[in-house]
């Protein structure tokens, strides 16, 4: 196949991959308003898409097939790096939240009841709630059939 066309699908591709390096670049510009694994996160997506965009450049420029595939290589290096750098970094930061999640609860009093509504009582209450829709929809429909306009 002829570099002009990979070049042109390269282009391409890198154009309809805006769906995920344009969210990644507003990431890292919002700099620490985000949590650092993500930041990294996205570097490791602009370093991969950016990487592609180079190897459609040099398709287009017409330099060697080996110039071609080194740069992928180390694109594509570089962005596993970066991205096994954010797992491990959100996977610190969830131990971390965990930690301090521990400490707070450590501190309530606990009274030996659960706070979360049981399935049973979910049932109940929908079903009351359904009970309720029928019957106020069974008044309406007898009130409003009389043929009266009022």
């Amino acid at each position: 196949m002829a570099q002009p066309v990979l070049a042109l699908g390269a282009t391409m591709v890198t154009a309809s991959g805006c769906v995920w390096y344009l969210p990644a670049l507003a990431d890292l510009r919002a700099g620490t308003d985000r949590p650092a694994s993500r930041r990294t996160a996205a570097a490791a997506c602009l370093t991969g898409w950016t990487t592609l965009a180079g190897i459609a450049v040099l398709l287009f420029v017409g330099v060697i097939w080996q110039a071609a595939c080194v740069v992928a290589v180390a694109g594509a290096a570089v962005t596993a790096v970066l991205r096994i750098r954010a797992a491990a970094q959100h996977h610190q930061e969830v131990r971390e939240m965990a930690r301090r999640w521990a400490v707070l609860d450590a501190g309530l009093p606990q009274h030996g009841r659960r706070h979360d509504l049981s399935p049973y009582v979910v049932a109940a209450l929908l079903g009351c709630g359904l009970v309720a829709a029928v019957v106020t929809a069974a008044v309406a429909m007898t009130t409003g059939s009389d043929g009266g306009g009022s």
